[in-house]
């Protein structure tokens, strides 16, 4: 198990040390709150666009997330011999491949959480016709994230050490201290919509985003044990494309949900993950007032089946790849 978590510690800390993850989770962060910023004019219905606009940011920067970072984890590893030099130990090719899910795992969670922070400051910033621009809150998070690039550069330049990890990290706490500061202290304008009351309901919608990621990730390890990364990245773009429109093919193709159909369809239907189970946005937009966490429990459970059988078959693929 040792050599387990120290090959998972290495991919993560791989991982957050490339410079595309900290653009990609800075630029996502910013734009969910961006998103809270102009006048949307929309009938009273400004907060929901908000909200659905922000959870879709954090999904596709969690698919870009995931490709990338599996391409970078597994494909470059194999290209350049890096993997190849790892497998000469004593350690199963099986191990070595979910050692790097798990690394992968732990950074897409990091990417995610602090795309929920962004989220959730969107559910207390959004407002409607008659209300303004939460300035402050913009002001404060703003604030952190350049302090967080600051320690950053400032661990970079006196203490000798990677700047892309040690700004991560320094962008995780800030996030976190700015969320509470404007939860905690800001208040809302006259007249806006939300009334400076967080949406809490986000927070299992989010879980569920993740889970999804996970996925995602795991059919992007399998991909990248043969393909690099633009092949993978349309491999996991298609069943993405495909995974959200499973329900309406499978009907088209003479399937019944729960239960029926022709047998080559109910097996693609299994086959394909189906990204609704995922996406709570329509049960919010519905005034869904809580969410029943047995079913963030049953979903946790599809999650694991679904991953663990991609990985069984990138395990497959990964044993008779030649790496020399």
């Amino acid at each position: 198990m040792r050599q387990f978590f120290t090959i998972a510690a290495n991919a993560f800390m791989e991982l957050v040390r490339q410079p595309v993850f900290l653009l990609l989770m800075t630029g996502s962060v910013l734009f969910e709150l961006f998103l809270a910023v102009p006048y949307y004019f929309a009938f009273g219905d400004e907060s929901k666009l908000v909200k659905n606009s922000a959870l879709a940011v954090m999904l596709l920067a969690g698919l870009f997330g995931a490709v990338l970072s599996a391409s970078a984890s597994l494909a470059r590893e194999i290209r350049v011999g890096t993997a190849l030099a790892v497998l000469s130990k004593p350690i199963g090719r099986a191990r070595f491949l979910l050692a790097k899910f798990a690394g992968l795992a732990a950074a897409l969670t990091v990417l995610t959480y602090v795309n929920l922070i962004g989220v959730l400051l969107c559910s207390k910033m959004a407002f409607d016709a008659y209300g303004s621009t939460d300035v402050a809150a913009l002001g404060v998070f703003a604030a952190c994230v350049a302090i967080a690039y600051a320690l950053g550069g400032f661990s970079n330049f006196f203490l000798r050490r990677p700047f892309v990890s040690d700004a991560v990290f320094a962008l995780v706490v800030m996030a976190t201290i700015a969320a509470f500061v404007i939860f905690r202290f800001a208040q809302p304008e006259s007249g806006a919509y939300s009334q400076g009351q967080v949406d809490w309901r986000l927070v299992p919608a989010g879980i569920l985003i993740l889970f999804a990621l996970w996925i995602l990730a795991a059919l992007a390890l399998a991909c990248s044990t043969r393909l690099d990364t633009i092949p993978t990245l349309a491999v996991c773009s298609a069943f993405f494309l495909i995974g959200l429109m499973s329900d309406y093919l499978y009907s088209q193709a003479g399937g019944k949900i729960g239960g029926g159909g022709p047998w080559w369809a109910s097996t693609l239907y299994t086959v394909i993950p189906n990204w609704q189970l995922f996406w709570l946005a329509d049960a919010l937009d519905m005034g869904k007032s809580t969410f029943h966490w047995h079913y963030v429990a049953k979903a946790f459970a599809y999650t694991i089946g679904y991953a663990g059988a991609a990985l069984a078959v990138g395990t497959a693929l990964f044993e008779d790849r030649e790496l020399s």
